[in-house]
């Protein structure tokens, strides 16, 4: 073995390892959130008031106070007890109601990622008094954004406008609006919502594949596979009747001429109908870049078969997608994320549905860490007659297209070079 080959699968390997590590982890985290959720049910209303700050005073005056006497110290008890205070001087600062009433709206529900998400926040004082100065924050996503709202006068108005940068694909819940009050040393905070949450769709990046409909499924009434079939519409051959066989279908001249009934068989012929599964396996994939160019190329295919007129399913390695139109397919890819405890692609194949398996053409979007050995596995639990493409995203590869047997592998490093790999594949 060379001394490159030795330190490209050196490399590999290591990256196996991490992210093998990474989804571990992941499956841990969200065991534990499983388990514990009664009791942070239980104990949410005390836990989103009290700030980390709160509880470490908190606790430091319960440690002084109980301290102070078995040490015989009175400086630890005057402390405990001032740090008592201040909690309860605390307090005075976030009771009360806060009349305010708060609407807010997303110009687009849907954008593209790198599209900036505009909107606007309308706040009013329905109140017949005024209402103090306080933070006004609304979630996007992980994130959170605030404003600081002045006083109102009675049945005042006071809007905001703001921008929601989109460098990621996702699902994003927007809001609800939160009225915030806290006192000034952050040892408190009580939230009370303003609005409902709304929802902004953050669509992948895609690509329109010219000819990619005419290039995969060359029919018009559907695809001609090798299967005999009594009632359809592309002849095959002749037959001798049997009875039950359907007297629309005899051939009366060949009948004349044999002196026997025969009947006409047909080839089975198919919808265009194409499915596009994308690996959600942490492990198929070196890089996230990875995964979102294989989430892309499964976008760019699917909705440009349903811009043709073709039946489209959707799945990913641990359900079925939306597949009913452009928008509902897009949804299901922008919500799409790892799943930690994802079947392997030869799994996964094997346990395909029958309405998914009817596809006339299968698109595998999978990564680089999905081997030639495991394609080939994959495609044995695939229909015969069904046309198999997979196409690997490999971040800086060089296009190529290789064929295994019946098993087309197309190989892309950037979303713009798909309409090429669409194009050798289909020739």
């Amino acid at each position: 073995m060379s001394p490159r080959s030795w330190v490209a699968g050196a490399r590999r390997t290591l990256t196996d390892l991490s992210r093998r590590r990474l989804a571990l982890a992941g499956a841990l985290r969200d065991d534990l959130a499983r388990r514990t959720r009664r009791v942070r049910t239980a104990f949410r209303p005390v836990a989103e008031t009290v700030t980390p700050a709160g509880w470490t005073v908190g606790v430091l005056a319960v440690v002084l106070l109980v301290a102070g006497p078995v040490l015989h110290w009175r400086e630890l008890i005057g402390g405990g007890v001032f740090l008592g205070l201040v909690l309860l001087l605390a307090v005075l600062f976030v009771i009360g109601r806060q009349p305010l009433a708060a609407r807010l709206d997303l110009a687009r529900e849907r954008v593209i990622v790198g599209e900036r998400a505009n909107g606007y926040l309308t706040l009013t004082n329905p109140s017949g008094r005024r209402s103090r100065p306080l933070v006004v924050e609304f979630p996007v996503g992980a994130g959170r954004a605030a404003f600081e709202l002045p006083a109102l006068a009675p049945g005042a108005l006071h809007e905001e406008l703001f921008a929601i940068p989109t460098a990621h694909r996702a699902v994003l819940d927007v809001g609800p609006v939160t009225a915030v009050r806290a006192d000034p040393l952050g040892l408190l905070r009580r939230e009370r919502h303003l609005s409902e949450m709304d929802t902004l769709y953050v669509h992948p990046k895609t690509l329109r594949v010219d000819g990619s409909a005419a290039g995969l499924v060359r029919d018009l009434e559907g695809r001609t596979v090798p299967k005999v079939s009594d009632n359809d519409v592309s002849f095959h051959a002749l037959r001798g009747y049997v009875p039950g066989d359907d007297r629309r279908h005899i051939h009366w001249k060949s009948s004349a001429k044999t002196g026997t009934l025969m009947v006409r068989q047909f080839e089975e012929t198919r919808r265009s109908h194409l499915l596009t599964m994308v690996s959600s396996r942490l492990e198929d994939y070196a890089s996230d870049d990875e995964f979102e160019l294989a989430i892309s190329v499964a976008g760019s295919l699917g909705t440009q078969a349903l811009a043709d007129g073709q039946q489209l399913s959707a799945a990913s390695s641990h359900a079925s997608l939306p597949a009913g139109g452009a928008q509902r397919f897009l949804d299901g890819l922008s919500g799409l994320t790892y799943d930690w405890q994802a079947r392997r692609l030869v799994d996964v194949t094997r346990s395909l549905g029958n309405d998914e398996l009817a596809a006339s053409v299968i698109v595998l979007c999978v990564g680089s860490g999905v081997t030639i050995t495991e394609l080939r596995r994959a495609r044995q639990y695939l229909p015969v007659d069904t046309r198999v493409i997979a196409v690997r995203c490999v971040i800086g590869q060089e296009p190529s297209v290789r064929w295994l047997g019946d098993l087309g592998v197309a190989t892309i490093g950037r979303l713009e070079e798909l309409g090429v790999a669409v194009r050798r594949v289909a020739a």
